[in-house]
């Protein structure tokens, strides 16, 4: 606005030293130039401290659409994002920072992430006393995100398994406490914030192939259908001589091994096939691309030996074979302080082959890509702001 005054002046002083009816005319129009541009001041003002706050007041009331906050810094369009993974042993949180040049690809340029224990699911019986998880980890969000942007920074919580194997009433009432603490955030609250995933969000988990969904279809019992008192589950999976207790979805099952008629490996990995069998479509992209894999096969590879824990590494689907067969061998003999090893890595070789990879096909092993936690949470974050 000042230059506009300013050009307007330039053009106007020569009539100045002209004759007085000029004079006059000068001072009339120059006087008129200066209420135009007062006015023109306060209108800007009042634009900039009204807009926010009406567009507030139409979100509130749902007369609008908001989208999230968005700022141009160095030609860059930038946003957040707020994801919490609410799973079986730990809730966790995701704050995302998204950029965005013009003419390029979204790009995540900054991840800030903190998980928490226990998963929302052992607060059931008492689901107030999961707000404290939830309202510390929105204060991750808050001191992780400018101010300005809180206000249309969408938040979400997606619950895995572990609520979804609850009695309804229970998961429910977890999930209300949580919509509570989040309405009560400065974040964007829509009424799809909160909600448990079915499985094909999660990937195959619908189908009962998540870790300790397969663990109890492999050791013979059935989901949320608790053991007859006496009654045990046993498993050529396990090693002979073991006995002892699980728990899986606030049941706790009593689980023995049993001697074979075979080596431990061969009949545990007959077991695992009849679970698997025709329940996995093979994507033609397979054996064409370089695959990463995370989080159960990670942890497992690392407990076999394949990789370093903090570096991780590259395996091919064959090493995963080979460790289970040592790690069968040696519980046939002896005990071991991890009675599902073994059952794990024939589980995971043999649903890798039923998904058409070959025995010499590569794995990158792998925490993160780029500094970024990999996980289901980045693409469901994107998906959500999107949605806006």
């Amino acid at each position: 606005m000042t230059g506009f005054a300013r050009v307007n002046k330039e053009k106007l002083f020569p009539l100045a030293t002209g004759s007085a009816t000029r004079g006059c005319r000068f001072k009339i129009v120059l006087k008129r130039n200066r209420e135009a541009f007062v006015f023109v001041i306060f209108l800007c003002i009042f634009i900039y401290y009204m807009y926010p706050k009406k567009l507030s007041q139409a979100t509130q009331t749902g007369h609008v659409n908001p989208i999230p906050s968005v700022f141009y810094q160095s030609a860059r369009l930038v946003f957040y994002g707020i994801m919490f993974d609410a799973g079986s042993t730990g809730t966790r949180i995701h704050v995302f920072k998204f950029t965005q040049k013009p003419n390029e690809s979204l790009k995540l340029t900054e991840e800030i992430f903190k998980a928490l224990k226990p998963g929302l699911s052992a607060y059931s019986d008492e689901p107030h006393l999961c707000m404290k998880n939830i309202q510390d980890l929105l204060d991750v969000a808050k001191n992780s995100i400018p101010s300005d942007f809180w206000a249309n920074t969408p938040v979400a919580l997606k619950a895995t398994a572990g609520l979804r194997l609850l009695p309804a009433e229970k998961a429910e009432g977890l999930l209300d406490k949580v919509k509570e603490a989040f309405k009560t955030s400065p974040f964007l609250v829509r009424d799809d914030s909160v909600r448990i995933m079915d499985g094909t969000d999660e990937g195959r988990i619908y189908l009962g192939l998540g870790l300790l969904s397969a663990r109890l279809a492999i050791l013979g019992g059935v989901e949320s259908k608790p053991l007859k008192n006496g009654q045990e589950l046993v498993s050529a999976c396990l090693a002979p001589e073991y006995k002892g207790e699980w728990e899986h979805a606030e049941i706790v099952y009593k689980i023995k091994g049993q001697k074979p008629e075979e080596p431990l490996y061969n009949s545990c990995r007959a077991r695992i096939e009849k679970i698997l069998y025709k329940k996995l479509h093979k994507p033609e992209e397979v054996n064409n691309l370089l695959f990463y894999a995370f989080s159960y096969y990670y942890n497992r590879a690392v407990d076999a030996g394949l990789i370093d824990e903090e570096k991780g590494g590259t395996i091919k689907l064959q090493d995963y074979e080979t460790a289970a067969k040592q790690v069968c061998q040696r519980m046939e003999s002896s005990s071991t302080e991890k009675p599902f090893l073994c059952m794990d890595l024939i589980y995971i070789n043999v649903l890798l082959e039923e998904l058409g990879f070959q025995k010499d096909a590569v794995i990158k092993l792998a925490r993160k890509i780029d500094n970024v936690e990999a996980s289901w949470a980045l693409g469901a974050s994107l998906h959500y702001v999107d949605s806006f």
